[in-house]
């Protein structure tokens, strides 16, 4: 495997590791955290002509970061690197949605979902609508 930092993500491999890295978190990927990034990947524009064959891959990266004592800082760095400024509110709507599919939000989810508002500067105020609307597309009956 090579280093982290001889890794190159695309900006939608970049999307697709936030997510991974959401459901991830709390070392147990649920079923429903699946369903909304597979969804996610096949139905957003965003994620138009993007190589699915790819997420495998992706996914292995964030698994490999995981495991490493710095992996998580590596991680950022990646995808800081991958993507544009333009995208880093879509990147933490896509993983509030992730987050949110199953209906539970445990304590690494939440700490993950800080970081990543941190790590890509999104404002507290953007943060509260999105966190809000992600909250209202997972309600259930």
């Amino acid at each position: 495997m090579p280093t982290s930092t001889s890794l190159s993500l695309t900006s939608q491999d970049a999307l697709v590791a936030l997510m991974i890295a959401v459901s991830a978190s709390d070392e147990d990927i649920r079923t429903a955290e699946l369903v909304k990034i597979n969804s996610t990947v096949n139905n957003l524009p965003v994620f138009a002509g993007y190589d699915v064959d790819r997420f495998n891959v992706v996914m292995q990266i964030v698994f490999d970061l995981f495991e490493q004592e710095d992996g998580l800082d590596a991680l950022f760095g990646l995808i800081r690197t991958a993507l544009p400024e333009r995208l880093f509110e879509t990147a933490y709507a896509l993983s509030c949605d992730v987050a949110a599919a199953d209906g539970m939000l445990g304590d690494a989810e939440l700490r993950l979902l800080e970081e990543i508002r941190y790590e890509l500067n999104i404002d507290r105020l953007h943060a509260a609508a999105i966190e809000r609307g992600a909250r209202a597309r997972h309600m259930t009956v």
